[in-house]
């Protein structure tokens, strides 16, 4: 072999992936602003800042993602937006 020739190597690279979900939170005539942005605050670890941006998403939009993750982290979060009486699905 002369000093030219490279000797490659195949290397097999695993990655583990975790399917991500998401909280999204739909719009109704109920709730309030305030009730929602607290809702999102205590339940999703928002700022106060994130918490009113997705509001005002929802508010506009019809819907917002409010929180990813995997399924498991997200259920409680979930079923305590429902709690709170605001319409919520994890897809």
């Amino acid at each position: 072999m002369s000093t030219k020739e490279k000797t490659l190597e195949k290397t097999d690279i695993k990655t583990q992936t975790t399917a991500e979900h998401e909280i999204i939170v739909f719009n109704d005539e109920y709730n309030t602003f305030d009730h929602v942005i607290e809702t999102l605050i205590k339940t999703c670890d928002h700022t106060p800042n994130q918490a009113e941006q997705c509001t005002i998403i929802i508010h506009y939009k019809g819907k917002c993602g409010v929180k990813s993750g995997s399924f498991k982290e997200l259920e409680p979060r979930c079923l305590e937006i429902l709690d709170a009486g605001i319409s919520a699905e994890i897809i």
